[in-house]
């Protein structure tokens, strides 16, 4: 009898260990098979790639516009207020520096908020770089102007300017602004790159460049090219990239580089800047002469004042 148990003892757990290997085969079968089914499926496949990163392409125009709306133009409101408070500065001796100071902080706190919560593409890093570098900037002019207004009370005006020019973190603002406007004009090349096989989408700019080679180069290459030298030179200025460049394009036009022997790119834009010759707006009002029928990206600081 005791035999008998433990033979169908045996049975039945032979039977049970059947039944769940069954059980298992039959579940990876499924798995398998579905797995199978749906590489088997193209059309599914692409849809999913479409939407990755990689798949979009970067540099987009809609990318440059948006860059500019969230967070170019945002920094750029910032930089005229800055620009325009130290003018005023240098034209009032009684101005209220401590109060101006802290204004100036508080306002590069508020775009500092504006800009970090802006969208900006994966797809096109040189944006995101850009971002990240007008955060920087911004940071640092916060905590350097914050940090003047404590002692701005008893400064003259000359004392303040040269006070900041001795800080680090304005400093470092400045370099980090003028990083951020160059990486911009840089992903705007790239944009042209995209839409014209003869413009180049990576491009160094030499230390130097004659100007007759520069006379044949497009419009969106000579702004790199300006954008270049304005963060070389560490120019921190309320004009703009492509301001230089017209005004480099009109002093050629002219003669007048040829009349002072000027040969090159860097001596005609050392001779504009050091005579504060180029001004924001310089190349809205000498475009319909000179730019009729170059690419651009079609942003607003290409269009109208920003």
């Amino acid at each position: 009898m005791d035999k008998r148990l433990r033979t169908d003892i045996g049975y039945t757990l032979m039977f049970l260990l059947m039944l769940i290997v069954g059980i298992g085969a039959f579940f990876y079968g499924v798995k398998i098979g579905t797995e199978r089914t749906l590489d088997s499926l193209p059309s599914a496949r692409g849809a999913a790639d479409e939407d990755s990163p990689a798949a979009i392409t970067a540099y987009q125009q809609q990318d440059l516009v948006s860059f500019y709306h969230t967070v170019f133009l945002p920094y750029r409101e910032f930089q005229n207020m800055w620009f325009n408070t130290a003018d005023k500065w240098a034209g009032n001796p009684s101005a209220d520096l401590t109060a101006s100071l802290r204004e100036l902080s508080k306002e590069a706190g508020a775009k500092y908020e504006a800009i970090q919560n802006a969208y900006v593409s994966p797809a096109s890093p040189l944006l995101v770089s850009a971002q990240t570098d007008y955060l920087r900037s911004l940071k640092l002019f916060a905590e350097s102007f914050g940090a003047m207004a404590k002692n701005a009370e008893t400064m003259t005006a000359d004392e303040l300017a040269a006070a900041l020019e001795a800080d680090a973190f304005f400093r470092d603002g400045r370099s980090y602004a003028l990083s951020a406007q160059n990486r911009y004009y840089t992903a705007m090349l790239k944009w042209g790159a995209t839409v014209n096989t003869e413009i180049p989408g990576d491009y160094q700019s030499p230390g130097d460049m004659s100007l007759a080679e520069w006379q044949k180069l497009p419009l969106i290459l000579k702004n790199k090219i300006a954008a270049d030298y304005l963060s070389a030179s560490g120019l921190f200025a309320a004009f703009l990239p492509h301001d230089l460049t017209a005004r480099i394009d009109e002093f050629v036009r002219s003669g007048q580089a040829e009349k002072m022997n000027q040969d090159s790119v860097k001596s005609v834009a050392d001779l504009l800047t050091g005579t504060n010759a180029v001004r924001s707006g310089d190349y809205l009002r000498a475009k319909g002469k000179l730019y009729s029928d170059e690419l651009l990206p079609l942003l607003p600081l290409f269009i109208s004042e920003n």
